[in-house]
Parts: structure tokens; sequence; C-alpha cells
């Protein structure tokens, strides 16, 4: 991976990060002083904002050390399962989250319930992107166990050498 393309991608990181933080100290401050006027439930949607913020801190905190490992030619190693795991649970948490908005959204959609379709689509969706993930941890795990499998026939090689 390029330098360029590390510095690209940790700025944007950073950026996602940084604003997910301002967000969050928004709505918590929302949290205490802003009362609800009774034609949203604002304080669930608040708290689940934050909630959704977390598991994007998560992701981002995630590929941010599996770039790391990629510059230090570390990534097909096991422990690169962790971060991995922890961009899965991570989309899976975004996905439980949007859920909740979902459910709590429904209600207000009686006369149009296409809405609540579109949102239950749009978290099946978000499901469908940690499936991708996982798929992409087996073929990780594919690599590392190929990894392995060269250095111990490298190391074989050398003693008969």
């Amino acid at each position: 991976m390029g330098k360029l393309t590390v510095r690209a991608l940790r700025a944007v990181l950073l950026v996602v990060f940084v604003g997910t933080v301002l967000v969050q100290a928004l709505m918590v401050w929302a949290l205490a002083t802003d009362p609800e006027d009774g034609s949203l439930p604002l304080t669930p949607l608040r708290l689940l904002t934050i909630l959704g913020l977390v598991s994007a801190q998560v992701a981002v905190v995630c590929v941010w050390r599996l770039v790391a490992m990629v510059r230090r030619g570390t990534v097909f190693s096991h422990a690169a399962f962790r971060y991995v795991d922890g961009v899965i649970g991570a989309i899976v948490g975004a996905a439980l989250v949007w859920f909740a908005v979902t459910a709590i959204n429904a209600p207000g959609q009686r006369e149009d319930p296409g809405v609540t379709v579109i949102m239950a689509g749009i978290g099946l969706a978000i499901l469908g992107v940690a499936l991708v993930v996982l798929v992409l941890r087996m073929l990780l795990a594919q690599a590392v166990a190929r990894d392995v499998e060269a250095t111990r026939m490298q190391a074989e090689l050398d003693e008969v050498i």
C-alpha cells in the first residue's frame, strides 16, 4: 500500500472519528438541555445516535490498526483477526441500532408503511456489508494459513540447503 493511499485513508478516518465525537457531544448536550416536545421520541433517537456513532468509531479504530499492520507487513497474522472481528461487530451493531431506529419510527408511519419497509431494507443491506466483511475475513484466514505454510516450507528448504 502506497504512502499516499495510507495518508489519504488515515485523513478520512481521522475526519470521520472527530466528526462522530463532535456529533456525540452535541447529542449529549441536546439530551441535557433540549426537552422533548412530544412529536417524536427524541431521547431514544438521540441515545441510538450516540450508540450508532460508537459503532462507527469502533470500525474506524479497527481499520486504522489494520492499515498500520499493512504498512508494517504484519497483516497476514492472527493478530489481524481481532480487528477484522471488530469491524464485523461494529457493522452488526450499526445494523441493530438502525433496526431500533426503524422500530421507533414505525408507529409514526402507519399511514405510509413503505418508509418502514425501506428502512428495514437498509438494515438488511447493512447486515449484508457485515457478511461481505466476513467473507473477506475468511480470505484473510486462507492467506494467513498459506503464509504460515510458506514460512514452514522455507525453513525446511533452508535446512536442506
